[in-house]
């Protein structure tokens, strides 16, 4: 899949950070906090273009990958309990060393970028071979993701190897969300999730990941 996005650099200090972000800003998405859980909808085209950005964020391990979802006010669907609001989306490699409480400055000194585009493999199916569940759970086990929010902005920070095995997630999504509402009318509820169970994430809350086709309601 070839991505179009754009790179941006700036300097905080004595050191010079790369953000990247999709060419176009994603239609039909939206990433709600929804306190005890994070609410993700997409359509099949934002499904996918999300995990080639969490692929791309396994083999970029200096930049950081900004995601402006709250930029799309689309109405979402309600839910019981309180609600934050809506999230922008970062992915970072753990090596990166980047505090999230510098991020509203820094995103303050980004310009306009240059274009690029960037070929990103494994968009069909991205599915890897996992740790097993003991390697999982070991207490030394480093390919977790972690979360942070900060400044309307979620925070997800991981190894190559958690973004390249969790990226299949939102694949799933595109792939089997669109042929899922109409045969299934009256239950066209599609989704998966980043169980916090799973030995996936560090800490933070679970991501629920949803199929969403009519964003008019």
């Amino acid at each position: 899949m070839k991505l179009p996005v754009t790179v941006h650099e700036a300097r905080l200090g004595a050191r010079e950070f790369r953000v990247v972000r999709p060419a176009r800003p994603l239609a039909r998405a939206a990433l709600v906090d929804r306190d005890r859980h994070v609410d993700a909808y997409l359509d099949e085209d934002a499904a996918r273009s999300v995990a080639a950005l969490w692929l791309l964020a396994a083999r970029s391990p200096r930049s950081l990958l900004h995601l402006p979802l709250r930029a799309d006010r689309s109405p979402v669907p309600e839910a019981p309990g309180p609600c934050a609001g809506r999230l922008d989306l970062v992915l970072l490699h753990h090596s990166l060393q980047f505090a999230p409480s510098r991020w509203k400055q820094l995103r303050g000194r980004l310009g306009r970028g240059r274009p690029a585009s960037v070929a990103v493999p494994g968009t069909e199916r991205a599915r890897a071979a996992g740790a097993g569940h003991g390697a999982r759970h070991h207490r030394e086990n480093r390919d977790l993701l972690h979360q942070h929010v900060h400044a309307e902005t979620l925070f997800v920070t991981g190894s190559a190897k958690v973004f390249r095995d969790t990226a299949e997630r939102f694949l799933e999504v595109a792939r089997e969300g669109p042929g899922h509402a109409p045969a299934h009318r009256r239950c066209p509820h599609f989704c998966t999730r980043l169980y916090m169970n799973a030995g996936i994430l560090a800490n933070g809350r679970e991501i629920h990941i949803q199929y969403r086709d009519r964003w008019d309601v």
